[in-house]
């Protein structure tokens, strides 16, 4: 039940609010001066703040400026019969949420109450989401510089309309970034709807994207509703873009620049509000500059394009992937950790197959392995990288299974023993930016001029 805290000096008034708030259903708690007001909230803080402007020992704009330097998110109304419209504004200026003029009637009250609740719950789903992404929600799993890059563009591009180009190789999650760009879009109540463009012959293709009408083809037997139609109001994924046929492309781009189409067979004009996020692992500038893509769909698709880095450019993220995907398959038994031997293998790996090729060796060393750690003899046969700066180096490290945090400290303090402090080459031999692994020597608490002096 939400808590409102009501202050007004006037009984009358107190007793006014307090009965139609506890009607509609929260919970009402008042008091008699500004004072006792900043006394209780502070003491349990209330969902709302509804206080008189004019009251004893703190008027209500005091109140409102203590509060939000202790609550800055606390929604505060603020009430007054006194002053002019120049009052509302200041104190909406010191972050009111909304005023009312007195005399108003229930009605309004309740309208504003339930409207400031409505923007806090928005608010919370909105911080709650981007918590998710920053976190690894929504499988963004990575603290490397170049996924940090990618989760600041998605929380940008998602509160816009723009359409997004994601680009990146086979594997790399580009399904996984549109889908968190919707999830933190205003669109998130709306259909999230995945074409694979690639899938298709262009005859299927087209009637799934568009539709068709009964008797359009061989086997049409009844009017069928496209993907545009079930992606009003949300989002759109096309999936292999750079697969489509040039006819397709043509009505493809009308559509982006029109927000209509016809379905196959038929006459009747349908409009939709779709937002489009394609996602391809060519490079499409390239392909429309040698005539192989509609160069004028390329930008049209390309307002905002996102580049997924494939997993050998930051495999400083291969110890929190890992983690992630053993959280994952925690069904397939009892709970499994990796051994540092076998984790400095799979950091030594190129993965051509990137994250996708990477969740599919964790979830067979789980289903190989006897014991709760994962050692050597659990991983699959596959060559290292044949890169000197990525080659392991010969940790030795306690062969019972630790935190990968631990696993990921120990490798960057054995770095700097073994190469005597030079960060440019122990950064090498782990296959890390010196940006990043300055970033995470920080992270750990680890001297950067470790041996050196």
């Amino acid at each position: 039940m939400r808590r409102v805290l009501i202050a007004d000096d006037e009984a009358n008034m107190r007793w006014v609010l307090e009965r139609a708030l506890s009607k509609a259903g929260y919970d009402v708690e008042t008091v008699e001066d500004g004072q006792l007001a900043l006394d209780r909230a502070l003491a349990e803080r209330p969902d709302l703040v509804l206080a008189d402007l004019k009251m004893p020992k703190l008027d209500g704009l005091s109140v409102l400026r203590i509060l939000k330097e202790h609550y800055p998110d606390l929604m505060i109304v603020i009430m007054t019969a006194h002053g002019s419209t120049a009052t509302a504004v200041e104190a909406m200026k010191a972050g009111a949420h909304d005023y009312l003029m007195k005399p108003f009637d229930i009605e309004e009250l309740l309208i504003t109450v339930a409207k400031a609740f409505e923007v806090e719950s928005l608010r919370e789903q909105v911080d709650y989401l981007k918590g998710e992404v920053q976190s690894g929600g929504w499988q963004l799993v990575g603290d490397s510089e170049a996924m940090q890059r990618v989760k600041h563009l998605v929380e940008r591009v998602a509160l816009t309309p723009a359409t997004v180009l994601i680009q990146g190789e086979s594997g790399t999650g580009k399904e996984l970034v549109a889908h968190a760009i919707h999830t933190l879009s205003p669109r998130v109540d709306g259909p999230f709807i995945r074409v694979n463009c690639a899938a298709l012959t262009e005859t299927l293709l087209e009637s799934e994207l568009f539709g068709h009408e009964k008797g359009a083809f061989t086997g049409a037997h009844a009017r069928k509703s496209g993907r545009f139609e079930l992606a009003d109001g949300g989002t759109l994924f096309l999936d292999e873009i750079g697969e489509l046929s040039f006819n397709v492309q043509a009505k493809l781009l009308r559509v982006l620049q029109e927000r209509t189409f016809e379905r196959v067979g038929g006459e009747k004009t349908i409009k939709v509000d779709v937002r489009i996020i394609a996602a391809t692992n060519r490079d499409l500038l390239k392909e429309s500059q040698e005539g192989r893509f509609r160069e004028d769909l390329y930008y049209r698709l390309s307002v905002f394009p996102i580049a997924i880095p494939p997993l050998r450019e930051r495999q400083e993220d291969i110890p929190n992937l890992t983690g992630h995907f053993l959280k994952k398959l925690r069904n397939y038994g009892p709970n499994k950790t990796i051994s540092p031997g076998a984790l400095t293998q799979l950091m030594a790996y190129d993965w051509p197959g990137n994250v996708r090729e990477l969740e599919n060796v964790v979830e067979r060393m789980v289903i190989i392995s006897q014991g709760t750690v994962i050692g050597l003899d659990g991983l699959p046969i596959f060559n290292p990288s044949s890169k000197e700066e990525k080659s392991p180096l010969p940790f030795v490290l306690p062969s019972e299974g630790i935190s990968l945090e631990e696993v990921e400290k120990s490798f960057l303090q054995q770095a700097m023993e073994q190469t005597g402090g030079n960060q440019s080459q122990a950064a090498k031999r782990l296959g890390l930016s010196r940006h990043a692994f300055l970033y995470r020597l920080e992270k750990y608490g680890i001297d950067p001029h470790w041996g050196i002096g």
